[in-house]
């Protein structure tokens, strides 16, 4: 079983504003929606409620929401109730918010992260990763892509050390 993180993240660790993404990266969309595809994603009630209503569910994949809420129920959508709950689901994407990637962050072995260059206000953070955890890939190798909307970003995948 592995439990992968994914996010994108602005340069002083913002993922989210209002309940939103405070950036428009099409690139980032698109590589997202590559690599969860197929699989199953784990999101957090609010970062559900946030995805606009024609993308709910997110189509190709299984979609988990983490909820405390026992009676929550959305077409398309699992409730689960903690992470280790949805660890029986096999292999995890988590796709937010921040208290899911709390919560799986000590279960995960990866992480793919996209970092845009520029700094945004919003009030939703990135988790922490500690010592133990090493980029083992950058697109682009060194440098920044350019989107077409003008934004810098680069993508990492991180591996935690055994």
């Amino acid at each position: 079983m592995s439990v992968g993180l994914i996010w994108a993240q602005g340069a002083g660790g913002v993922i989210g504003a209002d309940g939103g993404l405070p950036w428009h990266l099409p690139e980032d969309l698109a590589h997202f929606r590559q690599v969860t595809t197929g699989g199953t994603v784990l999101m957090g009630r609010l970062t559900w409620e946030s995805l606009p209503a024609r993308f709910r569910p997110l189509p190709g994949r299984r979609n988990l929401v983490l909820t405390r809420q026992p009676g929550w129920s959305e077409a398309g959508a699992e409730r689960v109730a903690t992470v280790a709950d949805a660890l029986d689901a096999g292999d995890l994407w988590v796709i937010g918010g921040a208290q899911a990637y709390a919560a799986a962050l000590p279960h995960a072995d990866r992480v793919v992260r996209t970092e845009l260059e520029q700094t945004f206000d919003g009030d939703v953070y990135a988790p922490e990763l500690d010592g133990t955890w090493h980029t083992v890939q950058t697109v682009p190798e060194h440098g920044w892509s350019t989107s077409r909307t003008g934004l810098r970003y680069r993508i990492s995948t991180l591996q935690r050390s055994a």
